[in-house]
């Protein structure tokens, strides 16, 4: 396939910014299996509540140096002096409710795990026969920025302690670690579905 028919045929959200076609092209959408992917997508999509997540995009290297490699036991024992430190440090969105909210919630994340094995296998366990959902929507204008699932998820992790992961930005995790798969029909990733692990 040629450069400008890939372009012709990809997701119109992903514009013709090198950094955002290349998550386009070769993440978002795809499942992911890892915790260590999932925890990652976690951390960003909450930090990207009320910004752009080109924002984030240009920020995730910045993330994964102040949060430890997204090694979520590490995070899990940040102290306030780790979110004070964390505050000055210009490579993420200095946000000291959505800093603190990472720590949070890679404490709420280690006890998902330790009760369902896996944070993969609490979130597939609110899918019908734990099988990804693949839409074929055809415009942008029909994806929708929420849905009943994402809802029925971001209720129970807000019980469990989670923090900035309403149900949009639940729908934006469950879009980009492919649980739910919303590349156009005439998308070209169509063709070309991968599992990551």
């Amino acid at each position: 396939m040629k450069t400008e028919d890939i372009i012709n045929h990809r997701c119109g959200w992903a514009g013709n910014d090198e950094l955002y076609t290349k998550y386009h092209d070769e993440e978002w959408g795809r499942q992911v299996t890892d915790d260590k992917i999932l925890f990652e997508f976690l951390i960003l999509e909450s930090a990207q509540a009320g910004l752009s997540w080109i924002t984030i995009l240009r920020k995730r290297e910045g993330y994964r140096q102040a949060f430890s490699n997204f090694e979520v036991e590490k995070i899990a024992e940040f102290s306030p002096d780790d979110i004070d430190r964390l505050m000055t440090f210009e490579g993420i969105v200095r946000n000291r409710l959505k800093i603190s909210s990472a720590v949070t919630n890679a404490r709420c994340f280690i006890k998902v795990q330790q009760e369902y094995g896996s944070f993969y296998n609490y979130i597939i366990s609110f899918f019908p026969q734990r099988k990804q959902i693949k839409n074929n929507y055809k415009k942008l204008s029909e994806v929708p920025a929420s849905s009943p699932l994402s809802d029925a998820i971001s209720k129970d992790m807000k019980k469990r302690g989670f923090k900035f992961f309403g149900t949009t930005i639940c729908y934006a995790f469950l879009q980009a670690t492919g649980f739910i798969d919303d590349h156009l029909e005439a998308c070209f990733c169509n063709k070309d579905r991968n599992v990551r692990s």
